[in-house]
């Protein structure tokens, strides 16, 4: 797909192809179709005169927009194997992924780097910062260069001999990208795609956003720029405000949204008014959420399951969601090529064409073990049944959250999770941490859980706390280590007998 994107940027060259919302929520032009292609040959170029070849590893730390889907095209088109860094993981954490990719060049933006002068303070305040990379690599700055920053890669090398592909385009099995996605700092983890799953996940994607040309896909991840530029339509990039981004949606009337739970819930609560097909993932989206997103709009309101490892392997609609009864988490029927399996153990595996490669320093696994524990109904839909990682074990029984989640989330409910907080021993209290929509009265949310917490049956919680879900990482799934030790401040401080924080 990122051969044919190349090719079709070229045509058409004065079409936009990357928008960006003024403070009214109006479209700008951020590049057109010609400016990214001419922007992919410029980097092409430049890396090709710095002598780096097909399978050397080049650091990627470059916020999403034109620069960082040119880069992506220039490494494609060379077979280099990018690295994706991200400047918010902390000093500690990049350099121990940086041991690990031992990249031949990192590849920053200025507030990736902001590592000297005046641009310290504006990078605190984002929570990006690159360590000290001596001894890591050279490091080179795209776009525009701050005080303090790497060298700047040189766009006016000669673009005699470069490769119109690189050496291991046709071949499949070469590496394409190396992202990062757990484990600590003296043991990384970082997920291999090959060209070829790559390719698979992004053709997967195309065939569920099925974009048409012209009309405008609003989304900022590369599984979206890629197949709706490929397609012929603009991409607009949301706005970070809620209220802009709202006027966004109101002015360019994407034909397809994909924005996470979060990103999704603010809009709402900004009054966006949604159209065409929504999309959203990376963290949990029950049925109440698509549902608010059809009234405001929407024709359809889809929840995609996907990982890293694999991009993505179900999807399922607001109407079918809301449908279903049983419990735990509906999240689609396995989209095609995706195969789904469960393990004595009741984990959830996976497999498919889109399916990472191995994981880096270690050999080739076909199967995804994705750390959900699920089950597969009567038609061969995914039901979660929680994180096996989040297991509580309360009185010698082992509870799993995320079997009983779903039934938390009743009218007036914005986001709710269940976790474990140590009660000596070994035991744990099971606390249900409730973030109410706003404007909910606590007192009638408390009256509409009643009920759905008395079915829980062995699994009731201990407890029921009303506060603000803490999220963390760039798909601002909650943080459920943090609300842990929020249920454990409030119940020390409140008292495991007070009125606020017994469920029963």
């Amino acid at each position: 797909m990122l051969d044919r994107l190349d090719h079709a940027l070229r045509t058409r060259p004065e079409r936009p192809a990357v928008l960006t919302a003024g403070r009214t929520g109006g479209p700008k032009v951020r590049a057109t179709r010609g400016e990214l292609a001419e922007l992919s040959d410029a980097f092409a170029a430049a890396l090709h005169a710095r002598g780096l070849r097909a399978g050397d590893t080049v650091g990627v730390a470059v916020r999403p927009g034109p620069r960082a889907l040119a880069v992506l095209l220039a490494l494609w088109r060379l077979g280099l194997r990018g690295a994706v860094l991200d400047p918010g993981a902390g000093p500690d954490v990049l350099r121990a992924r940086l041991a690990l990719a031992r990249p031949a060049l990192v590849l920053a933006d200025a507030a990736a780097q902001a590592v000297a002068g005046w641009a310290r303070p504006l990078a605190r305040r984002a929570g990006l910062a690159l360590p000290d990379l001596a001894g890591l690599g050279p490091v080179a700055t795209v776009g525009p260069r701050l005080p303090g920053c790497a060298p700047a890669l040189e766009l006016g090398a000669p673009r005699v001999g470069v490769p119109v592909r690189g050496a291991s385009a046709a071949d499949g099995d070469a590496d394409a990208v190396i992202v990062f996605t757990s484990g600590t700092t003296s043991t990384p983890r970082a997920v291999v795609h090959t060209r070829a799953s790559l390719a698979a996940g992004m053709a997967s994607v195309s065939s569920l956003f099925d974009a048409g040309p012209e009309v405008p896909v609003l989304g900022g991840t590369f599984f979206v720029l890629v197949p709706a530029l490929t397609r012929g339509a603009p991409v607009a990039l949301p706005a970070r405000d809620p209220r802009v981004l709202s006027r966004q949606l109101n002015r360019l009337r994407p034909q397809h949204t994909y924005l996470t739970p979060p990103q999704l819930r603010d809009a709402l609560d900004a009054g966006a008014r949604f159209h065409g097909r929504v999309w959203t993932g990376s963290a949990p989206a029950g049925a109440g959420l698509l549902e608010r997103v059809r009234g405001a709009g929407a024709a359809q309101a889809w929840g995609v399951y996907a990982l890293t490892e694999l991009f993505p392997a179900a999807a399922v609609e607001a109407r079918e969601k809301s449908a279903f009864e049983g419990p735990g988490d509906l999240v689609g029927t396995p989209l095609p090529g995706v195969t789904a399996e469960v393990d004595a153990d009741g984990q959830l595996l996976l497999a498919g064409a889109a399916a990472r490669h191995r994981y880096l320093g270690e050999e080739p696994d076909a199967w995804v073990r994705t750390g959900d524990r699920a089950r597969l109904d009567g038609g061969g839909r995914i039901v979660l049944e929680g994180r096996a990682k989040d297991m509580v074990l309360r009185r010698a029984e082992n509870i799993y959250p995320g079997l009983y989640e779903p039934a938390l989330h009743v009218p007036g409910v914005e986001l709710a999770v269940l976790v474990g907080v140590p009660a000596g021993d070994g035991d744990e209290r099971l606390v249900a941490v409730v973030q109410p929509r706003r404007g909910a009265a606590e007192a009638a949310l408390r009256a509409a859980l009643a009920e759905p917490v008395r079915r829980m049956g062995s699994a009731c919680p201990d407890a029921l706390l009303f506060a603000r879900i803490p999220l963390s990482g760039r798909s601002r799934k909650p943080d459920r280590a943090a609300a842990s030790a929020l249920a454990a401040r409030r119940l020390g401080a409140s008292g495991p007998d007070s009125t606020e924080v017994n469920a029963r």
